[in-house]
């Protein structure tokens, strides 16, 4: 913990202030009579020890902030902080992550799709339901692995040599004459692949170069924790922004935050099928969409990239131009529209695009989540 990392070289400090200004304050003191000066010393400095213990557990704490130790060593509590990214949540999104449970991506934030996942990790164990971090489901979720959270990584050539690009357009059109949709700098590539928010990264590794070869920093500790469930069916939820996958026996096995669909393009009803699955897909603009802002009445098309419009990854459903894919923008999962199709972050339309077999039924359902 902070506390005992920082504590002692700080109290040594403070108190080695705290005596010196007690030694020239009594011998200024001391300068006029003995009685004042007998009188006034044991009171001062009890004082001045009581500030230098105040001093001593404070600022660690201030100083301790977030890092890798503090949030390993989290524990449960319910007073979580509600602004800025808070080690107990981090713990327990990276957890969630871990079990396929997606938060989506990870800020250290308890914000909606990490309550919707716990919401559904408790469901999957037999726990009460709900969109709060609870003892019972602290406990469960510990239980899934004992290896650390947040582990360290040496930045590699392969991360920061690009090519980059300098801007990302915000127009379709825009985008149609770039040769790769590639990520913008080596911060946004390595918080992706560690499905983590630019800024919890950030604040995870203050003064960390992102762009340096050989700096070593802490990430979350997701990768190479590929289950591989066989996947019967797929459940697609409108009202509720996610989508639930479930193996053959109709256990819950894994769950996604999602966008999914807009009144200008909504999403299908009923029950379609899974017909393709490819990584690093090209977007095909039909001007038949007439989506809103494109104003292109040729089709154009968009080359593959991290930022391309549909991500890294595409899973075509049985309804044409419509499909479960990735995102350029991972931090508005559920939180914007979509054109019609199910919007996932990266990682999780990668993960399940790479288990997922041709013919897998994907149902829509329109209402709140049935019990399945």
């Amino acid at each position: 913990m902070p506390v005992v990392t920082h504590g002692w070289p700080l109290f040594q400090k403070a108190m080695s202030t705290v005596l010196k200004l007690g030694a020239e304050t009594l011998g200024q003191k001391a300068a006029r009579s003995n009685s004042e000066a007998s009188w006034w010393t044991p009171h001062v400095m009890r004082y001045l020890l009581a500030s230098a213990f105040s001093i001593c557990i404070i600022l660690p704490v201030i100083a301790g902030g977030l890092d890798a130790q503090s949030v390993n060593s989290a524990e449960f509590t319910s007073k979580v902080n509600k602004d800025k990214a808070d080690p107990t949540v981090v713990k327990a999104t990276i957890l969630l992550d871990r079990a396929k449970f997606s938060p989506g991506e990870i800020d250290g934030k308890l914000g909606d799709n990490a309550k919707k996942a716990l919401n559904a990790f408790a469901q999957a164990n037999g726990l009460p339901t709900g969109q709060s971090l609870t003892p019972e489901l602290w406990t469960k979720l510990v239980a899934t692995s004992e290896d650390p959270v947040i582990t360290q990584y040496k930045i590699t050539e392969s991360d920061t040599k690009g090519p980059f690009l300098k801007r990302l357009p915000t127009k379709l059109e825009d985008m149609k004459n770039i040769k790769a949709l590639n990520y913008t700098s080596p911060r946004e590539a390595i918080a992706e692949r560690f499905h983590m928010s630019e800024s919890l990264l950030v604040s995870l590794n203050p003064g960390k170069h992102f762009d340096k070869v050989g700096e070593t920093i802490s990430v979350a500790n997701v990768l190479d924790r590929v289950s591989k469930p066989n996947i019967g069916r797929i459940e697609v939820y409108k009202s509720l922004q996610s989508v639930k996958a479930f193996d053959d026996q109709g256990v819950l096995v894994a769950f996604f935050p999602a966008s999914i669909g807009s009144d200008e393009k909504p999403t299908p009803a009923g029950t379609l099928k899974i017909t393709s699955t490819d990584a690093n897909p090209t977007y095909r603009y039909n001007p038949n969409y007439k989506f809103k802002g494109v104003k292109s009445k040729e089709p154009f098309t968009i080359e593959p990239g991290p930022n391309n419009p549909v991500g890294t990854h595409w899973i075509g459903l049985s309804a044409e131009g419509f499909g479960i894919h990735g995102t350029p923008n991972p931090s508005k999962i559920s939180k914007s529209e979509s054109h019609g199709c199910v919007r996932l972050t990266n990682w999780d339309a990668a993960w399940l695009g790479k288990i997922v077999k041709k013919g897998t039924p994907v149902e829509f359902i329109d209402g709140d989540a049935r019990k399945s």
